[in-house]
């Protein structure tokens, strides 16, 4: 019989352990719009709403539907805990709190987290125990003012060109999970195809005398190849999988295969003590010269801008059917991949991205540290940027469709003869990516202010419609001097020089087209907005689109590109699909269009 609890799958489907509870469903809610809950009492008593997690207060799935400012929100619900996970702690985790999140359990505060896109956990070890009662009680802040990383969350109370409606709360899964006192931590599982072999490291809780660790790689035959290490010795003991010549297959968009993995914490005696299921794909990204490369090949990245919003349930999924549904459309009209933008993606979304082939660029809700008021101070992102970054990137490093990670976008800011906030956190994001994953190229900013000369990938943002004047500004990349985005009609850089990296278009397009909406003038944004003029037909807009696609296919110095975008979001109409997901073009034309062989891949 389907479940009728919203969002009831795994949601960490890369590290699963037996015995977990989702807690998804009806809680207690409450606004507190001027953030005085704590001393009106909020914590300890019952709250006056009902809501339906995991979707966000504004949102109508929730049942509240409440657009307007949430300065606060409250949370209330008791669980009881299994009382078959005696011997093992309760853990609580909260995949996603936008903004600012305390807990309470039984009314001791637990954790607190800052941020709206990253999980956190805490352990309820002294708190409630199996077959006892947990009161979890959740307070979210969420201002609407100074820097916060909001993503595409309108700080005006009404949608606005390409802002939409915001997120305030828990807005993805809530859920218990039984975990042993000692026991393994999420593992960094680096492929290795090279050498034909898996690197993981596997954080262990404490170091036991004469624990180990083991982990087994399977495929549809059986086991492939086991390994074992003493678990006494190191904070994150390191094991190597050699996959056998004959069991080799690599993980690619045409096929895109995974290994089980499974994760074993053993005692002095040889008992599992803690066990875990993941998996694999043996694939590797590389750069030669201007290429990049994925297992050594030419493979053309025709990538779609996807912001992951849905008009029932802003940035959840109303569904996991939602997910899938969504890769499947972009790969139905010739995409084989993803800007994920300006949010970071529930971990489901990569699962099936891992599973389905689907290339993706790891990219973090930057849009909010905006709040200067001069052109040459204007982005002042924080500190906890860099944290909230790193946590995303700690979250998903283990996932073959990820090949690049980009932690800001579109960050405008003149250059001039001081370093500035944007210089030092632009930098300090850079080199944190770096340094937590040398498998993959890190591109500092999206378009706009690259203010790392030593980026990994270079690119631009370019929204010209025209595409005779597009394939004249894109030609220069032939000359070592590619487009680049400028500080306005001045044309002031906001860039360090180009410095000969891959490079791509990693925007443009965003044709503007309602077929309901075509006798609406052509300024008139209010209720539809896009890029440049709106075509004034379907067939002008086949034209325009294949015109803009074909001078990118053809240049044989770029690695891709990222069209602008998968589907219309509320007031921006330049969607391949509309908001509901329903076809508003040919999509086999469009197809069509994109899948002809591109000048970079007939390099090899």
């Amino acid at each position: 019989m389907p479940s009728t609890q919203p969002r009831p799958e795994h949601p960490r489907p890369q590290f699963v352990r037996p015995h977990w509870l989702n807690l998804n469903g009806e809680w207690q809610f409450e606004a507190d719009k001027s953030d005085s809950g704590l001393e009106r009492g909020l914590a300890e008593r019952e709250l006056e709403r009902r809501i339906t997690v995991p979707f966000a207060p504004e949102s109508e799935l929730s049942g509240i539907e409440d657009v307007d400012y949430q300065e606060a929100v409250w949370y209330r619900t008791t669980v009881t805990i299994p009382a078959d996970w005696t011997g093992n702690d309760a853990v609580l985790h909260f995949q996603a709190v936008d903004h600012d999140a305390t807990v309470w359990v039984n009314g001791v505060e637990v954790v607190r987290h800052r941020g709206g896109f990253t999980p956190f956990s805490a352990s309820l070890a002294g708190v409630a125990g199996p077959g006892e009662e947990a009161l979890i009680v959740v307070r979210a802040r969420d201002s609407k003012s100074g820097a916060q990383a909001r993503g595409k969350q309108s700080t005006l109370y009404f949608n606005r060109d390409c802002h939409y409606t915001r997120t305030t709360g828990i807005w993805q899964t809530v859920w218990l999970e039984a975990v042993p006192s000692v026991h393994l931590g999420r593992p960094r599982i680096t492929p290795d195809v090279a050498g034909s072999a898996f690197h993981l490291a596997v954080p262990v809780s404490a170091n036991k005398p004469g624990w180990k660790v083991r982990a087994v790689l399977s495929d549809s035959d059986g086991e492939v190849v086991a390994a074992e290490v003493r678990a006494d010795l190191d904070l994150a003991p390191r094991l190597v999988l050699a996959v056998p010549a004959d069991r080799v297959r690599l993980w690619d968009t045409t096929d895109p295969h995974l290994y089980d993995v499974r994760l074993e914490l053993l005692d002095a005696e040889g008992a599992v003590v803690d066990q875990a299921a993941s998996y694999a794909g043996l694939r590797s990204v590389s750069i030669n010269g201007q290429a990049v490369l994925i297992n050594g090949k030419h493979v053309f990245q025709r990538l779609v801008l996807d912001q992951g919003y849905w008009a029932e349930s802003l940035m959840t999924a109303p569904s996991e059917e939602a997910l899938v549904a969504d890769i499947e459309l972009s790969l139905a009209a010739g995409f084989n991949g993803a800007r994920l933008h300006q949010k970071v993606f529930e971990e489901r979304f990569l699962y099936h991205a891992d599973r389905l082939g689907y290339l993706v660029w790891g990219e973090f809700g930057d849009w909010g540290a905006g709040v200067g008021d001069t052109n040459d101070n204007n982005q002042q992102p924080t500190a906890s940027f860099v944290t909230q970054w790193l946590e995303a990137v700690e979250r998903d490093y283990s996932h073959p469709s990820i090949v690049g990670w980009c932690p800001l976008n579109e960050t405008h800011q003149l250059l001039h003869d001081r370093i500035t906030q944007l210089d030092d956190v632009t930098r300090a994001m850079f080199l944190a990516t770096k340094a937590a994953d040398t498998s993959r190229p890190v591109l500092d900013a999206s378009g706009y202010s690259h203010r790392v000369p030593e980026t990994d990938i270079w690119d631009s943002h370019n929204y010209e419609q025209d595409p005779v004047e597009f394939g004249k500004q894109m030609a220069g990349l032939a000359d070592g001097a590619p487009y680049g985005n400028t500080g306005g009609s001045d044309d002031r850089p906001i860039s360090q020089p180009y410095n000969g990296q891959p490079y791509f278009c990693s925007e443009f397009g965003g044709i503007w087209w309602n077929p309901e909406a075509v006798q609406l003038a052509g300024t008139d944004r209010a209720e539809s907005w896009g890029y440049g003029q709106r075509v004034k037909d379907e067939a002008e807009f086949y034209d325009r689109f294949t015109g803009l696609v074909d001078v990118l296919l053809d240049d044989p110095r770029m690695f891709g590109y990222c069209y602008t975008q998968l589907t219309d979001v509320f007031q921006e109409e330049n969607g391949i699909y509309r908001f509901d997901r329903t076809s508003k073009l040919d999509v086999e034309r469009i197809r069509k269009v994109q899948v002809r062989t591109a000048a970079f891949e007939q390099q090899g």
